[in-house]
């Protein structure tokens, strides 16, 4: 947990500590909203984009070093209650979220947007714990927060605080990683144990309490992808340079966990995904809790794992590369892509019989992210 914010190393702090808490007059775009801006927002993520201060940045195309490359954008929202959770917050989602959307097409993240709505009534030291792991996050994942907005809804019409974040980030030329990728042969393979994050929310949500505390995985995958890309584009082809990334769909698996990815990679490659369950790794306590809850783990959401689909004579190289980052060591294969039933993911169980994993019908757990 990110500990309680100094308001006195805020800049300039006092026009914040006159209001304890979030007033409609913070987003009406007035003195109120200029001082929440000047003394909280533009300290924490401090950096010359957002420097700028004006309705748009202005980024010199020569930080893209986009020759023979592509950009990627995306954006995405964060609603996640309880906003504090173990091993995680809002504003480290808010970050993570979008910085491992760009990793799953193989781009390098480079600046975000943060958009806040805010709650009337929400603590001003709330809002300061949630900024700090912001500006945390921001320098883990080695991006910048380029430009913002902020906006006050009245009491009761929030849930304290929504952020949205956008994201750019550069694809390096001859990486082309999508969902529509699969092809009959490949592997598949996971980046570390599934379900963590969605029952660490549900664990405080719920008062629930376990021998072994979950804790969330919210991390930055840009870092593991940029490993694994680099060693599967690690030789060349005779007379035709360097040879594309064996590595064909990337997905982290979020809402709708690892049931929710494999459905959907299945679906937009036209292939069909089989599984072994025993591979998948799930911590025991995870597993408990999925027991005791009615809950299958491969339905629950994850922040900080991935998924990916790989050809399979390179797939030991990518496996090990995994395994040498902090945040692969318990990467698997679990399973292969096949030409059979097209557009369907098959479980091999425990008792050597199979079964067809659908797609999500709804949330299992509401507001993990």
């Amino acid at each position: 947990m990110i500990d309680k914010p100094n308001l006195l190393g805020w800049t300039c702090p006092r026009p914040l500590q006159n209001y304890p808490t979030i007033v409609m007059g913070h987003g009406a775009g007035g003195r109120m909203m200029a001082d929440l801006i000047e003394h909280l927002f533009a300290p924490a993520f401090d950096n010359e984009w957002l420097g700028q201060m004006g309705d748009a940045t202005k980024l010199d195309k020569s930080l893209f070093g986009i020759r023979d490359s592509s950009l990627a954008f995306t954006t995405d929202s964060f609603v996640v209650s309880p906003l504090f959770f173990p091993g995680g917050n809002i504003g480290e989602l808010a970050v993570y979220g979008t910085v491992n959307d760009l990793a799953m097409r193989g781009a390098k993240p480079l600046f975000l947007s943060a958009g806040f709505i805010l709650e009337e009534g929400l603590p001003m030291e709330t809002l300061g714990r949630i900024v700090d792991a912001m500006a945390a996050a921001c320098k883990k994942a080695g991006v910048k927060i380029a430009t913002g907005d902020t906006k006050v809804v009245q009491k009761g019409h929030g849930d304290g605080i929504y952020i949205n974040t956008s994201g750019i980030g550069v694809i390096p030329a001859g990486v082309d990683i999508g969902p529509a990728n699969a092809r009959p042969g490949d592997v598949v393979l996971v980046s570390g144990t599934m379900g963590d994050h969605g029952i660490a929310v549900m664990s405080v949500r719920e008062g629930l309490t376990f021998e072994t505390e979950i804790k969330s995985d919210t991390a930055p995958l840009n870092g593991l992808v940029e490993a694994m890309v680099e060693v599967s584009r690690g030789g060349y082809y005779p007379r035709r340079g360097r040879r594309p990334p064996a590595i064909h769909c990337l997905r982290d698996a979020t809402r709708g966990g690892l049931a929710a990815v494999l459905n959907e990679l299945s679906i937009a490659s036209k292939v069909g995904i089989e599984f072994d369950e025993r591979n998948v790794p799930i911590r025991p306590e995870v597993n408990a809790a999925c027991e005791m809850l009615g809950l299958d783990p491969f339905y629950i959401a994850n922040e900080g794992k991935l998924v990916a689909i790989a050809s399979e004579a390179e797939a030991g190289t990518i496996l090990h590369a995994m395994r040498s980052h902090e945040l692969g060591k318990e990467a698997v294969i679990i399973g292969k892509v096949t030409a059979e039933h097209p557009s369907l993911v098959v479980a091999k169980t425990a008792i050597g019989g199979s079964r067809i994993v659908d797609v999500p019908a709804g949330e299992l757990l509401p507001r993990i992210c």
